[in-house]
């Protein structure tokens, strides 16, 4: 079962995903709310996914945090 971009990144923790990043917990939030990473992540602009899949020894894969969120149609 694919767990959702919230799952995921709490089960780490907010705190330690912004700090594994360098960016802010908000930035953090931002992304869970939205339900995905940063537009930069899919341009290969930033990698995000690599470095909390590095971080977490694959707890949290780069793969799954990659896979685009289901709108809410899909998830009905």
């Amino acid at each position: 079962m694919t767990r959702s971009i919230h799952d995921q990144l709490t089960s780490v923790r907010v705190a330690r995903v912004a700090e594994i990043c360098g960016i802010t917990r908000k930035a953090v939030y931002g992304w869970i709310a939205r339900g995905r990473l940063p537009r930069t992540e899919y341009t290969k602009e930033t990698n995000y996914a690599e470095k909390i899949e590095k971080a977490t020894n694959g707890l949290v894969t780069a793969k799954e945090l990659l896979k685009p969120a289901k709108t809410p149609t899909e998830a009905a």
